[in-house]
């Protein structure tokens, strides 16, 4: 009998052994699998049902681009990119634009997020500028200071929308005369194309009926690493110029064109933001890091080609930017003024410096410069320029 027991003690023992061995390699497969889940994100463009909406009586829609294995989703909304996706060195695709899943969030101008900036891009001193002996008053939205067009400028617009082919979006505007303060009934048209050589060209076409001054630009914030990822100060830049613009405690340009030789504002070589965005300088003190217009070296290029005028590479993802245009130049925003309250695509805040711009542009407060390339444009001219940012493959 004892010996009976002892033999049911055994094989119950052999039972409870031989499951917890079996359970033992389904944790650990769980475990794997939400870690590598975790680690690995999965990017997607914004769903095009999320921005039909209307507003100021106007629709808004979300168009997608393709080309290759590029992609991006661009909104009437301020004729702006909402995100772009390009393959990282393992040839996933990474959304490198920081922005909203629907349309909401826009609305709430809570940034320039991926938008075109205008009439005027950057600041101009005390929202003021004189033109042919007529002084005109702007709106002012940054201290004493006239920004990026204004509370109400082109951010804000929902324009008219053409989707021209797959890879091909145009959007135009009529900009009022006296919006925003700015003389001139002003007509524009900016075009998205995603190329095949895996680059988005941006074209900007304007004419006006009265003389006024225009100087557009996109106000794109990339991260590189991803729109998730929380820091770009490991990102490589480097910027073709030998010259910036110091400005003063209100980022205004003092209207020297200092040399970068010998200052943190040195990116002739490629060097990591984050190497001298905290350094001690009274230029990076008034911009709390990098906000300032880089004076680009001309470079001559054959007809219809553009410049290359800097580029921005991930450590991470190996992904590369190279940027192009016809502008004499760039301004570079390290993402100083990003304090975590935009929550973004991804559910990740973003945060202090955790994305960049790099803004082709005429200088800023060019209208009251007039040492600076001139920003004028006049009755029957027509207003061209162009950028490309380009991710070229490894």
């Amino acid at each position: 009998m004892k010996s009976k027991q002892k033999t049911l003690i055994g094989l119950a023992l052999l039972g409870l052994i031989t499951l917890g061995c079996q359970s033992k390699p389904k944790e650990k497969s769980s475990t794997m699998d939400e870690a590598k889940s975790e680690s690995a994100a999965v990017y997607a463009l914004p769903d095009p049902q999320k921005f039909n909406t209307t507003h100021e009586g106007k629709a808004i829609k979300l168009f997608i681009l393709k080309n290759g294995p590029i992609q991006a989703a661009i909104t009437n909304y301020g004729a702006r990119m909402v995100g772009m996706l390009v393959p990282d060195k393992a040839g996933n695709p990474v959304d490198v634009l920081t922005g909203y899943n629907s349309i909401e969030p826009y609305l709430k101008q809570e940034s320039y997020f991926g938008c075109v900036v205008g009439r005027f891009g950057n600041r101009i001193a005390k929202g003021k500028f004189t033109l042919n002996g007529k002084t005109y008053t702007l709106a002012t939205n940054n201290g004493a200071n006239h920004l990026h067009g204004g509370p109400k400028g082109f951010c804000t617009k929902v324009w008219d929308a053409k989707q021209i082919d797959e890879s091909s979006v145009e959007f135009s505007y009529l900009s009022k005369d006296m919006e925003e303060g700015y003389p001139g009934n002003l007509q524009v048209k900016v075009t998205y194309t995603l190329t095949a050589d895996r680059g988005v060209e941006i074209q900007y076409s304007a004419t006006t009926d009265k003389p006024t001054v225009l100087n557009l630009t996109n106000h794109n914030y990339w991260n590189l690493d991803g729109e998730r990822d929380t820091s770009i100060n490991d990102h490589l830049l480097q910027i073709y110029a030998s010259k910036y613009t110091p400005v003063d405690p209100t980022l205004i340009p003092t209207g020297e064109l200092a040399s970068v030789e010998g200052t943190p504002f040195d990116f002739r070589k490629p060097t990591a933001i984050g190497e001298r965005v905290n350094a001690d300088h009274p230029q990076i003190k008034y911009g709390k890091g990098y906000d300032h217009n880089f004076v680009l070296v001309p470079q001559k290029v054959a007809a219809g080609e553009l410049p290359l005028i800097a580029t921005v590479q991930s450590t991470q993802t190996g992904i590369k930017m190279e940027v192009l245009t016809s502008e004499p130049g760039i301004q570079f925003y390290s993402g100083n003024f990003l304090t975590g309250a935009q929550v973004g695509k991804g559910g990740q805040a973003y945060v202090f410096r955790s994305s960049l711009c790099l803004e082709t542009q005429h200088f800023p407060d060019s209208p009251n410069q007039p040492q600076f390339p001139t920003t004028t444009l006049n009755p029957g001219q027509t207003y061209t320029t162009r950028t490309v940012y380009r991710f070229p493959a490894k």
